[in-house]
């Protein structure tokens, strides 16, 4: 039978939550910068090689430092977690958004 280090889970989880909002604010600002910019394209690549660089990086210590693949389940767990939340917030935002445009 599999036996889960929750410890490293937890510590997983610790640690991807404050990277996955990192990520995905780090996604807002380049977003924003790039749509602002004559030349969107250069900055949308440096911003997703920092975030992509930051993530991987931060992923592989953990593991590295645990020596358990568990701490990475909890790290991308987290992440996924994250990502799900922003989704939503982001198909409800504009829906409200146009409500309020609308005098609903």
């Amino acid at each position: 039978m599999i036996e889960i280090n929750i410890s490293a889970v937890v510590l997983g989880a610790a640690v991807g939550l404050p990277m996955a909002v990192l990520f995905f604010w780090g996604l807002n600002w380049g977003m924003r910068q790039a749509l602002a910019s004559t030349n969107p394209g250069s900055i949308l690549m440096l911003s997703f090689f920092v975030r992509m660089t930051l993530l991987l990086g931060v992923g592989l210590a953990l593991t590295r430092l645990t020596e358990s693949l568990w701490a990475l389940a909890g790290y991308m767990l987290a992440f996924l977690l994250v990502r799900v939340v922003t989704v939503m917030r982001a198909r409800i935002t504009p829906a409200t958004q146009a409500a309020k445009q609308e005098g609903v």
